[in-house]
């Protein structure tokens, strides 16, 4: 199994403990690359929108952004891994999150995300829950990207926030959750797209078609569409052979 792992942060605390606890059990017999934010793309969006009018390639930060899509693309399993900064995710994956917006089913998809598995595994000061809630943009992301099986583990630190300074009854605690989702994750067999996914998906065929008809020449996200055979050129706009 390929499996992808961003950190959204630098630092070895609890983010990591709980990361490398999670990837203990799947360690042995697996290929694991890993990403650190943001020492490996330290970058924010800004906006030019050369993905969109030009193409992936033509982003600024394409050298740092692509190695780890291209993880991701591979990976039957992606694990974002982050801590909890001000009631949200870092600014550094909400960065990174944001270069893959093209990549959304609303933009140009790839249907090889349906068939992956995602986990989520973040860590506040405080409730759970506030740990949950902080969860939100990561899972936006990884939805519209098409990844219908994400699985998600909050850990409310309200006892402290050193790792090593937990109580051992604790830490094991936090061990054992995670490493029961990492068995879970470990099943050979590919998740099916969710209804959800489908639902998304088919609205946004019908947005292209619709976008398609008004269109001189296709954009470059309605021509990945007509590239993969998801919507067709109106009959009057196919080239004409020559009588």
């Amino acid at each position: 199994m390929n499996i992808a792992v961003i950190i959204g942060t630098e630092a070895k605390g609890c983010t990591y403990s709980i990361k490398e606890a999670f990837l203990k059990p799947l360690r042995g017999g697996n290929e694991i690359v890993e990403y650190t934010l943001p020492k490996d793309m330290p970058h924010a969006c800004i906006g030019c929108k050369a993905c969109f009018m030009k193409g992936t390639e033509k982003c600024p930060h394409a050298p740092l952004v692509m190695p780890i899509w291209d993880s991701i693309a591979k990976a039957d399993l992606l694990v974002i891994a982050a801590p909890v900064y001000g009631l949200g995710i870092p600014s550094a994956l909400k960065a990174l999150l944001d270069h893959f917006c093209v990549r959304w089913m609303v933009h140009r998809p790839e249907l090889i995300m349906n068939s992956k598995r995602a986990v989520v595994l973040t860590n506040c000061v405080g409730p759970f829950f506030i740990a949950r809630a902080a969860q939100r943009d990561i899972m936006n992301s990884l939805s519209w990207m098409g990844i219908s099986k994400i699985s998600r583990n909050s850990v409310g630190l309200i006892e402290g926030i050193v790792w090593e300074e937990l109580s051992e009854k604790r830490r094991t605690k936090i061990v054992s959750k995670v490493q029961s989702l990492a068995a879970r994750c470990s099943a050979n067999n590919p998740p099916r797209k969710n209804l959800k996914t489908r639902a998304a998906f088919f609205a946004c065929k019908l947005m292209h078609k619709a976008a398609l008809k008004s269109e001189e020449i296709p954009s470059l996200d309605n021509r990945h569409w007509i590239d993969n055979g998801w919507i067709k050129l109106p009959e009057e706009k196919m080239p004409r052979s020559a009588s």
